[in-house]
């Protein structure tokens, strides 16, 4: 089972994408989330093996929330 994280601010896009993701049989989302920030606070307990990441997210951007992400422990 592949667990996914979505990070999108637009709620149709991130109720979509998980409706779609979660009719997979080997897909499993864990999380749902609107900023960056919150990415960065759901992740170490999400766990995900794949993060969809919006790139223009207010706030901190896409990018530079991956590139946060890639430097914590909780990215395996």
């Amino acid at each position: 089972m592949t667990t996914v994280m979505i990070c999108d601010d637009d709620p149709i896009v991130r109720e979509a994408l998980g409706a779609y993701l979660e009719r997979e049989g080997d897909l499993e989302v864990v999380a749902m989330v609107e900023t960056a920030e919150e990415a960065l606070a759901q992740i170490e307990a999400a766990r995900p093996d794949v993060v969809l990441m919006d790139l223009a997210l207010p706030g901190m951007d896409g990018i530079e929330a991956t590139r946060a992400l890639l430097a914590s422990d909780a990215v395996h």
